[in-house]
């Protein structure tokens, strides 16, 4: 079993040392560790849209362009377990098959809340015995506390640092050159 895992660990260490030369403070353009096509996307980024990023952590949220920046940003403090944790845990929620909801719920649970998982996000005893005892029997809802931990965590801690980053800066800097 430990064979097994050894593929996954190694690859997520892969991409925490790729990462360090990407240290939050000075990196300047981020758009090469984007995934999926983001010249585009950023490119029609308004200076409004990313400015009302900092209202709230939840507009940021609700943004792609932002929940992709946020996760770029996170990439250089080797946290973005946290933010993939309540993205899986989103999709989850829109679950309407009975076995699949079960076998998505297993999957989150040993890649991101089980002691030791891939991805382990930081949450509480408390917490993870509470999601550990949902597992029983899983529901849309099974996840909620520690997604609410994982949030407030995220909301609290790195989302400040994001706003105050050298990578968010220069994001609106861009942005409002665009319109010059």
């Amino acid at each position: 079993m430990a064979a097994l895992l050894m593929p996954r660990r190694n690859k997520g260490m892969r991409t925490r040392l790729g990462c360090l030369s990407h240290k939050s403070d000075s990196c300047s353009d981020f758009t090469a560790i984007l995934p999926d096509k983001p010249n585009r996307a950023l490119k029609r980024l308004s200076t409004e849209e990313a400015t009302r990023w900092a209202d709230s952590f939840d507009v940021l949220l609700s943004h792609k362009c932002g929940v992709a920046a946020f996760r770029a940003f996170l990439k250089t403090e080797f946290s973005e377990e946290n933010l993939e944790f309540w993205l899986a845990c989103e999709e989850y929620k829109k679950t309407r098959s009975t076995a699949k909801l079960v076998s998505k719920a297993h999957r989150i649970f040993e890649e991101f809340v089980d002691v030791q998982a891939p991805r382990e996000v930081n949450i509480d005893f408390q917490t993870r015995e509470a999601t550990r005892k949902n597992m029983e029997e899983p529901s849309l809802t099974c996840f909620d506390q520690a997604q609410g931990k994982v949030h407030s965590l995220m909301e609290k801690d790195s989302y400040p640092r994001f706003l105050r980053s050298k990578m968010y800066l220069d994001l609106l800097s861009q942005s409002q050159r665009r319109l010059s």
